[in-house]
């Protein structure tokens, strides 16, 4: 359920906003537009969200700009710890997509550069329970790598190698990086409409309603 990789952000908590400013060659692509891509979910996030990943809580300071209601659910301790030392004021708990404990329902489910953390399966139960958890009317943004088919995926594995981005490679190949029809079927089997809007070569922006609300 994605917390296998709770090791490795712990790790790199200390150099994550390095990271997505661009100081890292390997991952710069990625994170091009960054500021961007967090302006494009905070701008569709509506009500009160629960933001799932929150990381260094980068996204987190553009939902509070918005006078937003927000709670946080972060399984790597560090990157609460650094988070909630920015936003001492906003409600971090540990948790992921599958196991969080919110009372309230929410408006919003956000989250950027997380979602690949889990498998198409887990993917799949994940926004089945999110459907459970939103008000009527309700949403899910999130902005992560995604790709159009698994060629397209394969393709650009090989092109990190050919540049020497082994760290790359290595992520693409490890962790559970889907495509658009993937994703497409499993939001509109629970019953949401779901749009894509590519925000740079890896990352796309998912912005997904509840059918007849």
């Amino acid at each position: 359920m994605g917390r296998e990789f709770d090791a490795l952000f712990d790790e790199w908590s200390r150099s994550y906003d390095q990271t997505v400013t661009g100081h890292d060659a390997e991952y710069e692509e990625v994170f091009y537009q960054y500021d961007k891509i967090l302006d494009a979910v905070r701008d569709r996030a509506t009500g009160f969200v629960v933001e799932f990943g929150p990381g260094t809580g980068n996204l987190t300071g553009k939902l509070l700009e918005k006078g937003m209601k927000i709670i946080g659910i972060e399984p790597s301790a560090n990157m609460r710890k650094i988070a909630q030392k920015k936003h001492p004021d906003v409600k971090i708990i540990d948790g992921d997509f599958l196991n969080f404990h919110v009372q309230e329902k929410a408006d919003t489910f956000a989250s950027t550069y997380a979602f690949h953390h889990l498998t198409n399966e887990e993917k799949r139960a994940a926004i089945s329970l999110f459907r459970t958890r939103l008000k009527a009317g309700g949403k899910i943004v999130f902005a992560d790598t995604v790709f159009e088919t698994e060629e397209a995926k394969q393709e650009m594995i090989r092109e990190a190698k050919e540049r020497g981005f082994c760290r790359l490679a290595e992520d693409l190949e490890t962790e559970y990086y889907t495509t658009i029809p993937v994703l497409s079927s499993i939001f509109e089997e629970n019953g949401f409409d779901v749009s894509f809007r590519k925000m740079n070569r890896f990352v796309w922006l998912m912005d997904a309603k509840m059918k007849g609300a």
